[in-house]
């Protein structure tokens, strides 16, 4: 709300804030910024959006000709700008009146997209550190203007006065700050540095810093963004870009992506990061508006398959949020965050073409991410599917070697149940991929569309078990008594027992038990248990045959084959269930109570068999 004109309130006299000025600081403090560090970013961008209106009643004006000076002794923090200044009535209007800012004002309204600021509420930021503010202001607009003084304190009230023009013999705006005694660790001189340095390096206006110590101001950007500059070569380019991520993120990038929106003023880099990341794990970047960082964090840039990337960007068209610490989400920011996936998708796209030890060094860091993209970019999918590692029954290697040596590819819906049955179908001549990864059974089942020779399918038990090899007749009649009394102590479980001869012999025993199967045969268990109520009628109407698991002992191991030869009932009946521990161990898969407690109870009856024995 805006206070009585001067007419009623004589030079000098106190004026009185509208509002709960302490409240609205805290409410700053609390809910809008993440930390008072950034009352020096607030005045940088009021400085710079001030030197921006300069420039434009100036267009003539030489570049450098307006700046920023930073000045910081411990007692106080002076930012003076040469910028476009203030009148007494635009003190009034602007300083006085909470919410508005003259970046607002229909003189400039139609140039808004110069500025960074749109808020209004920076100046009382100042109030995060300081219990005063002292504004000298000069306009550049009035031709001999007097010099206006402006003094808010935190507790909510101000003064207004013209002065002399010699006060301030230049046109533009000093602002200077008392910090508060508990806000030392934000204006201590080489915290002020630093700060400009952090926010302000980018700037396009020359930004200087002055400790009080007598020296000559220090340079805070003394040099244009690393992509702005010009290089001897495109070497030289290249590495200035890398070094200048590698300053940035503290990694040395596997490569670095030039990024050039020129539809939307955005320049900048993409690094590719030179480690791994888990799946989903999104990093923040660094963006700058017009040269002003805005955020360290920004996640909304990027797609969320990106993740093998940190990009630090400049842009001129991107909206901050209020509290300019984040990106306004709108249709600019959504067709900028799909361009940048473009630059991506065709930066993989020419090391496929050009360069196969930087995509293969790619790969074997980021396949997850790869394969994430493939999944939902049918252009990627083409693209790299052959290149992408898989875990598979010739070890790890790219579906383009495996379908090279097996026209028939099995996947596996599980991770369990690949390792089941990885060492027996490799040795059988089977080409079985792990598809229990993340993204990996939908893409094999994609490898027709890139090999149409090759054909894909699910492996199932029956595939496994159709390649085993039977024993002969004898054989299997001499093993009759021992397989009945392993399927005996083994129905608890659901699980059939058979005789095969299968490589490589030291493997006693292969487990065959699909988590679909072990689902359907809990709900079976459960319809029994509820039968007759109400629950087990649903469960009783869902049940199918129970699919069983099988044991399938191996006739070419030599432990087998002296277990199938025991007489005694009981020894047989746990060396059977140790035989079936021990393969229910090598699947690798969860295991139930029961069979935890069966395969200690084994192995305590087979070692107190053995004590026997020997006494």
């Amino acid at each position: 709300m805006t206070l009585p004109d001067t007419a009623a309130n004589p030079a000098g006299a106190d004026r009185t804030f509208q509002v709960d000025l302490r409240g609205l600081v805290d409410l700053l403090s609390h809910h809008l910024y993440s930390s008072p560090r950034v009352y020096l970013r607030e005045l940088l961008q009021n400085a710079v959006d001030a030197l921006t209106a300069r420039h434009g009643l100036e267009p003539d004006a030489p570049t450098g000709a307006f700046g920023i000076r930073l000045y910081a002794d411990g007692s106080a923090v002076r930012v003076e700008d040469d910028g476009v200044g203030l009148t007494e009535a635009d003190v009034h209007t602007f300083l006085a009146t909470i919410g508005r800012s003259s970046k607002r004002a229909e003189r400039i309204a139609e140039q808004r997209g110069d500025f960074i600021g749109q808020f209004g509420i920076g100046l009382l930021s100042c109030f995060l550190v300081a219990d005063e503010i002292h504004v000298l202001s000069r306009s550049a607009r009035t031709p001999g203007a007097p010099a206006v003084e402006w003094r808010g304190r935190g507790d909510g009230s101000y003064t207004v006065r013209t002065l002399p023009a010699s006060a301030r013999p230049r046109p533009g705006t000093t602002v200077t700050l008392t910090p508060r005694a508990d806000a030392g660790e934000w204006t201590r001189p080489a915290q002020v540095h630093a700060l400009a340095r952090h926010f302000g390096s980018l700037l396009r206006h020359p930004v200087t810093f002055d400790d009080g110590t007598g020296g000559p101001g220090t340079p805070v950007n003394p040099e244009p963004a690393p992509w702005a500059r010009t290089y001897p070569t495109p070497g030289s380019r290249f590495r200035a870009l890398a070094a200048y991520g590698e300053e940035v993120f503290g990694f040395t990038p596997l490569d670095t992506i030039e990024l050039d929106l020129p539809a939307v003023g955005l320049k900048g880099i993409a690094c590719v990061l030179p480690e791994a990341v888990p799946a989903g794990r999104r990093h923040g970047h660094r963006v700058h508006v017009k040269g002003m960082l805005l955020s360290e964090q920004a996640e909304e840039i990027l797609p969320d398959w990106a993740f093998f990337v940190r990009c630090v960007v400049d842009a001129e068209s991107l909206r901050p949020t209020a509290s300019r610490e984040a990106l306004y989400e709108d249709d600019t920011l959504a067709a900028v965050r799909e361009a940048l996936a473009e630059k991506l998708r065709a930066w993989i796209a020419r090391a496929a073409a050009s360069d196969p030890d930087l995509l293969g060094r790619f790969l074997r860091t980021h396949h997850l991410a790869v394969k994430s993209l493939a999944v939902h970019d049918d252009e990627i999918l083409r693209m790299l599917l052959p290149w992408l590692p898989f875990e598979t029954t010739d070890g790890h290697t790219t579906l383009d070697e495996f379908a090279r040596t097996h026209r028939t590819v099995l996947v596996t819906s599980s991770v369990e149940e690949f390792r089941q049955v990885a060492a027996i179908a490799s040795a059988a001549g089977l080409g079985v991929v792990n598809g229990g990864y993340t993204y990996d059974r939908e893409l094999v089942h994609r490898l027709p569309e890139i090999r149409p020779e090759v054909s894909v399918a699910d492996l199932d038990p029956a595939t496994l078990t159709a390649h085993l090899d039977p024993v002969d007749r004898e054989t299997e009649l001499a093993a009759a008594a021992y397989l009945a009394r392993a399927r005996d102590a083994l129905a608890v479980f659901d699980c059939d027992v058979a005789l095969r001869t299968f490589q490589p012999a030291s493997a006693p025993a292969l487990l065959i038990d699909s988590r679909e199967a072990r689902h359907e045969r809990t709900r079976s268990q459960l319809a029994r248990e509820q039968e007759g109520g109400l629950w087990g009628d649903i469960l009783g109407a869902l049940r199918q045959e129970a699919p069983r698991a099988q044991l399938i002992l191996n006739q070419l191991n030599p432990l087998v084959r002296t277990a199938v030869t025991i007489d005694e009932p009981e020894l047989a009946r746990t060396s059977a269930e140790a035989l079936y521990g021990q393969a229910a161990l090598l699947s690798r898969r969860p295991l139930r109570p029961a069979e935890s407690s069966l395969i200690n109870r084994s192995f305590l009856d087979l070692l107190a068999h053995a004590l026997r024995k020997d006494s």
